[in-house]
């Protein structure tokens, strides 16, 4: 068993990455995406796989254990357009993929879920390369998606019904 709280470690891994892209003028790499997990898993009540499979970063238990993708982007200066998330595998069984939006503290402030035929659909219509690959634009994400949670009014049960 470990000496440190999930969360109490969490929270200082935030602290560190904002302060060493302050200090060094770069992110930390691969920080962002462990933030973001962790994140996602406690604000929506999801759970990591009991065999973790490729593609796959959580379960939601409240909607028939649907397995899920998620991905993270650092919006450091909002007024720049183009930001990009990481590739989409389309080969993974993942039922939809969850964007979480975090701040240049690391703190979440929006997550989008976009659903796997939603995605597919555009990128099979798409003649762009890099949406053929999988690698999308965070505006693009959240034209296909749908906000499920924001940081001023949490989940709406509407939109994200996994307390059942």
């Amino acid at each position: 068993m470990s000496v440190y709280a999930e969360n109490k470690l969490i929270g200082q891994a935030r602290q560190l990455a904002a302060e060493y892209r302050r200090t060094m003028g770069k992110p930390l790499p691969g920080i962002s995406n462990e933030i973001a997990l962790h994140d996602a898993m406690r604000l929506l009540s999801l759970v990591p796989p009991e065999n973790p499979l490729a593609g796959i970063d959580a379960i939601d238990p409240g909607r028939d254990d649907k397995p899920i993708q998620i991905k993270s982007r650092t919006i450091f200066d909002e007024s720049k357009s183009g930001q990009r998330i990481g590739q989409i595998n389309v080969d993974q069984q993942w039922e939809s993929v969850l964007l979480v939006l975090m701040d240049e503290e690391y703190e979440p402030y929006e997550i989008y879920e976009a659903e796997r035929d939603e995605l597919l659909e555009y990128v099979g219509k798409s003649s762009r390369s890099r949406a053929k690959r999988g690698a999308l634009s965070v505006a693009r994400f959240k034209i296909i998606g749908r906000l499920v949670w924001d940081r001023e009014g949490g989940y709406e049960p509407e939109l994200w019904d996994n307390r059942a």
